[in-house]
């Protein structure tokens, strides 16, 4: 997972400029999906959830660390742009729900990331994910989700990345 859990701080951290939605509203009246969600940040998200990908294929390759899943480049990049496919989705339904940017959405907040990860693997590679995402796995990457997802939310914004600690 790490190809997947590595774009959304990336995105934070490299983002901003044009926003996906280019300021445009949906049928509501609310933005589609808000400022918070750029271009820039889009595409360095997915590039550097790529290359942490390709770095956890070359050491297992290299170092013989058969504990890291056997990643393809194909594995590595549905995986980057799923994680922020799934928030970019998330955002949108955040929008309709009447919440602001940075508002707390509890689970929606630290499983975007991984519904769109797999389902994005599940369309453009089926059987690495069935072959790779076994049943242990999956609770592992359920456990291990949200104390990750909250650890790189306090560093984002202890460091001034992010507004708030969520």
């Amino acid at each position: 997972m790490i190809p997947a859990y590595v774009p959304n701080s990336a995105a934070a951290l490299f983002g901003g400029g044009r926003p996906i939605d280019l300021g445009r509203n949906f049928s509501d009246g609310r933005r589609i999906f808000g400022n918070g969600k750029t271009y820039r940040g889009f595409f360095a998200g997915v590039l550097i959830g790529i290359l942490a990908g390709v770095a956890e294929i070359s050491l297992r390759s290299a170092m013989g660390w058969t504990f890291l899943p056997e990643q393809t480049l194909l594995s590595v990049s549905l995986l980057a742009a799923g994680a922020l496919l799934g928030d970019l989705a998330k955002s949108f339904l955040k929008r309709r729900l009447g919440k602001e940017r940075g508002e707390k959405w509890p689970v929606a907040d630290q499983y975007d990331l991984v519904i769109g990860a797999f389902l994005l693997v599940l369309i453009g590679n089926p059987e690495w994910f069935f072959n790779t995402i076994t049943v242990p796995i999956a609770i592992w990457i359920l456990i291990l989700t949200p104390l990750l997802h909250r650890a790189a939310n306090i560093i984002g914004y202890l460091t001034g990345v992010k507004d708030v600690p969520w």
